[in-house]
């Protein structure tokens, strides 16, 4: 069935003296399109009901009119029941079959039908396929942005079908075939070799070889280039494949070595392919605008080699065919100036109707985009006003806050000042005290050595020795209160100068508190210069010149 599904193929002709030549090789590409799609979408389970059997190419095509008037009794009986889904294939069928014969008025008017019919069931497989037969149709009158419209239409379905896994890549080849013979048909060998490029490639992405149609498209396109030699190779191949399997089609391939032959010179093998072509079409009631491509081409040959009675006899037919088919009394002429059906008709006013409610929606979404904005501003504003004053409000209360934090710094620090500086004085008046007692207790010592006959010196010395402190022990009950007091004191000096000794630091604490000279040396049991000394020694180390205050300096740790 995937091979029948590329029953596809059309030629590029030489002669630009009729109308109907330069448009049948889009005519019989579109042929073989729309019936083997439809045989696809029989195969593949697309009907729900009761099916008319269609016969095989040979068949139908051997007597024609009795093919349409079952297909004919088909669109009625499945329009009676109300079977959609039978009704469009019939109909797509019936319209293959008048586009074989020409009759492109009731094809155009079937397939718009049809794809009415689709678009109401909403089945984009029927839809794809219709825009591509439109296509065929459109270019058949040379309006060739709405053919590529519908071309581009059915396979951008396709596309998304095919991404939804719902149909096989064999329906994206057939987009692409039917871009070939268009691009082709218009003289864009390039472009028509790129899509044939892609139906090769995704053949060999499914695992399935070349198929016929495409081979022998592929033949074609290198004798028109003139590479005559790939041409009959590929040509003959695909001629053997249709002797077997559809002889009808075999009036295409002869016009196209008939083509190709014309295009290499020889009009003699070229001429027997084109009388072989006519044979065929007596036999077989298809492909009826080869008839006249093959009748064209001899009558420009015999007219070459000087046989006017058959170049007159050919171009008679010529002229019947194109009378018949775009003539003032045909019945395809409307179609040709102006194709213009009731059901494109309805289409378009289905569009019209459409379009005028979307336009009231928009309007009305306009509206309602309008009141939403100005809700939104009054909105936004409104949490502007309140972020405002929210902020304002913080920062008054944490600058409060803040304000209230430092007083309260400054009463502990005020505090702790305080409380310090009266533990300093507390530890000042404590050694002084112990200076005190100890220089009564020298003057003791004195007093007593000078009246040695009338106390008991020993005795007296035992005494004063057991309540007098040495200057060490006077020191260490120093040190300890003014460290419980002044706890990172010791530490904040040695880290700023570690080099200080601890004479340097017990000289520090004493200058901390304002101690005199006289009150430094009687504390520590030096003397007064060794005092003096050490100041020294330390304005040395803190490297301060003789203007500045060593107790406010130090004061400062």
């Amino acid at each position: 069935m995937n091979q029948l599904h590329f029953d596809l193929s059309s030629f590029l002709c030489y002669s630009k003296s009729s109308k109907i030549v330069a448009i049948t090789p889009l005519i019989c590409a579109f042929f073989l399109l729309t019936f083997l799609t439809s045989l696809t979408s029989l195969a593949q389970g697309n009907s729900t009901s009761k099916e008319i059997p269609f016969k095989s190419n040979e068949l139908k095509y051997s007597n024609s009119d009795s093919s349409i008037l079952q297909l004919k009794n088909a669109v009625e009986l499945y329009r009676d029941n109300r079977d959609t889904v039978n009704l469009i294939l019939s109909l797509n069928e019936l319209s293959s079959m008048y586009a074989h014969l020409l009759d492109y008025g009731n094809s155009y008017d079937g397939y718009w039908e049809a794809l009415i019919l689709a678009d109401q069931i909403n089945n984009n497989q029927f839809k794809a396929k219709i825009y591509q037969e439109l296509g065929w149709l459109y270019s058949f009158y040379h309006r060739d942005e709405e053919a590529l419209k519908y071309f581009n239409l059915g396979l951008d379905v396709n596309k998304e079908l095919y991404r939804q896994k719902i149909i096989d890549a064999s329906y994206i080849i057939s987009d692409y075939f039917s871009l070939i013979n268009f691009y082709r048909v218009n003289g864009d060998y390039n472009t028509a070799s790129k899509y044939l490029d892609s139906c090769y490639q995704l053949q060999k992405e499914i695992g399935n070889p070349p198929m016929n149609y495409v081979v022998a498209e592929d033949g074609y396109i290198d004798g028109m280039q003139g590479d005559f030699e790939s041409a009959f190779e590929k040509l003959a191949v695909s001629k053997d494949f249709f002797e077997k399997n559809d002889r009808s089609y075999l009036i295409v391939i002869h016009t196209m070595l008939g083509n190709v032959f014309r295009n290499m010179g020889d009009l003699s093998k070229s001429a027997a392919e084109y009388n072989q072509a006519l044979e065929l079409s007596k036999q077989f009631q298809s492909h009826s605008n080869y008839k006249l491509m093959s009748h064209e081409a001899l009558a420009s040959i015999y007219s070459m080699t000087n046989d006017f009675p058959r170049a007159y006899q050919h171009s008679k037919e010529v002229n019947e065919i194109n009378a018949e088919i775009f003539g003032p009394n045909s019945k395809n002429n409307k179609h040709l100036f102006a194709i213009n059906d009731q059901y494109r008709l309805q289409k378009e006013k289905e569009k019209e109707l459409i379009k005028e409610q979307h336009i009231a929606e928009l309007e009305n979404e306009e509206r309602i985009n309008t009141l939403k904005l100005w809700l939104l501003g009054v909105v936004l504003v409104s949490l502007v006003v309140y972020g405002y004053l929210l902020v304002r409000n913080i920062r008054r209360k944490h600058v409060l806050e803040k304000s209230a934090l430092a007083e309260r710094r400054q009463m502990e620090r005020q505090k702790s000042s305080e409380i310090l500086e009266l533990k300093n004085k507390e530890l000042t008046t404590t050694a002084l005290q112990l200076i005190e007692k100890d220089e009564f207790i020298d003057k003791l010592k004195h007093s007593l050595s000078d009246d040695k006959g009338l106390v008991d010196v020993n005795s007296l010395k035992r005494m004063i020795k057991s309540v007098q402190g040495t200057p060490g022990s006077n020191w260490k009950e120093f040190e300890a209160r003014f460290t419980a007091i002044n706890q990172s004191f010791y530490e904040n000096l040695q880290k700023q100068y570690p080099e200080l000794s601890q004479t340097d630091l017990k000289i520090c604490a004493l200058v901390k508190l304002n101690f005199s000279s006289k009150e430094m040396a009687s504390l520590l049991g030096i003397s007064i210069e060794s005092v003096h000394t050490s100041r020294y020694r330390l304005r040395k180390k803190f490297s301060i010149d003789r203007t500045e205050n060593l107790t406010e300096f130090i004061a400062q740790f």
